[in-house]
């Protein structure tokens, strides 16, 4: 099988802290808003390019999120020229995981039968002035 690529353009959302509440007696758990609507994002544009069967076997998963320049970063043009070039890497939150998270849960079902055949993954954050995620997925060879 090839690799899987595609890439999701706007500004990148990190899965946010579940919310609870209590109906009948039971807990119910959902997605805050945005974390919500930008997997559904993730689905639609990973739709485009999902395999004719479901991947049931072990996965690597390269993500690449490009976060949108912070002003301080875009007002000095050697620190923009340093970020561009991905010499100036975002050491803020939110981390990297919180980001895959949102894009593995969306990738079940789609590319994969559950997110826990991810077996390899790596997850790089940037600036650019084209916020993003760029998602690499490839079969694991036996």
């Amino acid at each position: 099988m090839d690799c899987i690529k595609f890439t999701v353009y706007g500004e990148p959302v990190a899965q946010g802290r579940p919310r609870g509440s209590i109906r009948n007696g039971k807990v119910h758990m959902r997605d805050p808003a945005k974390s919500k609507y930008f997997k559904q994002y993730v689905a639609l544009v990973a739709s485009q390019h999902r395999p004719e069967k479901v991947i049931t076997g072990p996965v690597s998963m390269d993500v690449k999120v490009y976060r949108p320049m912070p002003k301080s970063v875009s007002n000095s043009s050697k620190r923009k020229e340093k970020a561009e070039k991905g010499l100036l890497r975002p050491t803020t939150k939110p981390d990297v995981d919180n980001y895959v998270k949102g894009v593995k849960d969306a990738l079940n079902h789609l590319i994969y039968k559950d997110d826990s055949q991810v077996v390899d993954l790596k997850v790089s954050k940037f600036y650019s002035e084209e916020p993003r995620v760029e998602i690499k997925i490839e079969e694991v060879s036996a």
